[in-house]
């Protein structure tokens, strides 16, 4: 019984020194351009490595958004509980990319410098320590497109189609009475 003792032991004691430690996963992130127009379409891509998962979670911090980080979809959600912009991950090499369009986006983006995130799990920026993330800076310019035209709302035609055959009927009534 003392041998088995002695075998399990050696055994625990090769295992925890043979065995190699995890390797700590990697992200990185890169931005193209870095400088763009509110409107223009920004390419995000990097890759991970040290896991494999199928998809990776962005999120931006920038001038007037929650500083959890927001979706790069709806500068009005702030990131988190489970609400993030994700990008599929190509499991053969572990590189991702997101083509990030300025000009869809809901929220107010003013201009200035924003700050992308790409995490692996899907948590806000409060809860990640520094190695768990990586960055991308990009300073964003006013628009140089000319603001598009508002169009006019549904309900004017059809007030103007309906005040045009109240006035019609109005003219035809005061021609036919006098005759």
């Amino acid at each position: 019984m003392r041998w088995l003792c002695i075998l399990f032991i050696t055994i625990a004691f090769l295992g925890a020194v043979v065995t190699p430690v995890a390797a700590a996963s990697v992200l990185t992130i890169s931005a193209s351009p870095q400088q763009a127009h509110i409107g223009d379409t920004i390419t995000l891509n990097g890759t991970v490595t040290g896991i494999t998962t199928i998809a990776v979670y962005l999120f931006v911090i920038g001038p007037g958004l929650d500083t959890r980080g927001v979706t790069l979809d709806n500068l009005n959600i702030p990131a988190g509980r489970g609400l993030f912009t994700t990008a599929p991950v190509h499991l053969s090499d572990g590189s991702w990319t997101y083509s990030w369009d300025t000009s869809v986006i809901l929220g107010d983006m003013k201009p200035g410098s924003y700050t992308v995130y790409v995490v692996a799990s899907p948590i806000d920026r409060s809860r990640y320590a520094r190695e768990d993330f990586a960055i991308e800076d990009i300073e964003f310019l006013p628009s140089d497109k000319p603001a598009a035209e508002t169009p006019l709302d549904p309900a004017v035609p059809a007030i103007a189609v309906g005040m045009g055959a109240v006035l019609g009927i109005c003219t035809f009534r005061k021609h036919g009475k006098k005759e």
